[in-house]
């Protein structure tokens, strides 16, 4: 490492240290929205009030709810292959956090993932002692890959992607940057494009092994009993917009088209009381999911003018009833959410123009027919009322979803044997 590298490090962690005390502001304010973030709040500054036990974790860190999905596969694998696997699973949001306690057995342990500063990241890997550090998708930290770095533990970034947007940012601070990604023991990518892109922060790209998404298996309970909630006499059509961001359900009202039940999901929980008030104002009926009876949807929810999805952890659910889903996170300049989770349900997708942190499984969807291109909103409802009229359209879809899934499998079988090889090969000395 050069010293200007060791020199940015130094900065960095101290800006970092110094900004404990708005990191504890913040947690506050989402706390009231969201409790899961007043939970072990010292975890957050490498505090832990048990004892780690010995060494050997397998520590998996999945940030949010997504990469907390994308594990699901890998970590069953893992389990599989390595019967006494001791899990180590970190997160960073509240939600992320509520779906990792479904992966957890007795010996396992769940933490926050440490706030980046020095003394933080150094004493998380003290107390737990991991004998691999495997990080999903993007979550790449200056003072933790140093921490591990500096305590030998052999740190794997998997299912790694790289946006253009992202690169450019990451370049914006290259010296950074490059002692960040550096300090990795290996990056395994999703693409040639996001190994290509990675390579150019330093990352010691060892593989390109696919996306871990297209290995998961939809919820069959929640799948099987959409079948069954729409086979009522009442049923109607159902659109989706599926992760919905902040200000795409707005675009979505201006947009909107009759003849079919309207189901919104937003991305973020804090934001379900928000949406159901914004689709109220406007004079729409609204069905809560919270609302509906164990029986699920009555006569009159069939009859409301849109369902809000404000449940966690149903996606499968919501995939199940729906015919066809508009992306979230395409319609504004967010980058675009997954649409692999909606094509392993067998439902299609609206995409619209801003898919970039997903690109190449757009770029498939769209190749095999389990997605649509569209310009704007207005577009993909306009579209979206076309497929439900179009039943041999809308079935070429649906085969277009099973093929893309079929064809995107393998990454967690690649993935399970460098991190078990890791594990095998015991710490490594880094330079």
């Amino acid at each position: 490492m050069t010293l200007v590298q060791r020199l940015a490090l130094l900065a960095y962690g101290l800006l970092t240290t110094l900004a404990q005390p708005l990191l504890r502001r913040k947690l506050r304010r989402r706390g009231q929205a969201e409790p899961g973030y007043l939970d072990a709040v010292d975890e957050r500054f490498g505090h832990y009030g048990d004892e780690a036990g010995s060494n050997g974790w397998v520590w998996v860190h999945a940030v949010s709810l997504g990469e907390t999905r994308a594990a699901t596969p890998l970590i069953a694998a893992l389990r599989e292959q390595h019967p006494g696997l001791r899990l180590l699973l970190t997160h960073g949001t509240a939600t992320g956090r509520a779906e990792g306690q479904r992966l957890l057995r007795p010996g396992d342990r769940q933490a926050w993932l440490p706030w980046d500063t020095p003394g933080a990241t150094r004493r998380f890997v003290q107390h737990f002692r991991p004998a691999v550090g495997v990080l999903l998708e993007t979550e790449v930290w200056p003072c933790l890959t140093q921490a591990c770095r500096t305590a030998r533990v052999p740190l794997l970034l998997v299912n790694a992607r790289l946006s253009d947007k992202s690169l450019k940012q990451a370049l914006r601070l290259k010296t950074l940057s490059q002692a960040t990604y550096g300090a990795l023991h290996a990056v395994y990518a999703q693409t040639d494009a996001d190994a290509q892109r990675l390579r150019q922060l330093g990352a010691p790209v060892a593989g390109v092994f696919g996306n871990l998404k297209f290995d998961a298996t939809p919820h069959a309970a929640q799948l099987a009993l959409a079948r069954v909630w729409r086979e009522a006499p009442q049923a109607r059509p159902v659109a989706m917009l599926a992760s919905s961001r902040e200000g795409e359900e707005s675009l979505w009202l201006a947009q909107r088209r009759p003849g079919v039940l309207w189901l919104l999901v937003p991305r973020h929980p804090q934001r379900f009381d928000e949406v159901a008030a914004l689709l109220a104002g406007a004079g729409m009926t609204v069905s809560r999911r919270s609302h509906w009876a164990e029986a699920g949807p009555s006569p009159a929810d069939w009859q409301a003018d849109v369902w809000l999805g404000d449940s966690l952890g149903e996606m499968a659910l919501y995939y199940g009833l729906a015919d066809v889903a508009l992306l979230g996170g395409s319609f504004a300049p967010l980058g675009g959410q997954n649409l692999i989770e909606a094509a392993a349900c067998g439902c299609p997708v609206l995409m619209g123009p801003h898919t970039f942190n997903f690109s190449e499984a757009a770029e498939r969807a769209e190749a095999c027919g389990a997605a649509l291109r569209v310009a704007d909103m207005g577009e993909a409802c306009g579209l979206a009322v076309e497929l439900l009229r179009d039943g041999v359209r809308l079935a070429a879809a649906r085969q277009g979803a099973v093929a893309l899934v079929d064809g995107g499998r393998g990454a967690v079988l690649r993935t399970v044997d460098v991190v078990l090889a890791a594990v095998a090969a015991g710490p490594e000395r880094q330079a």
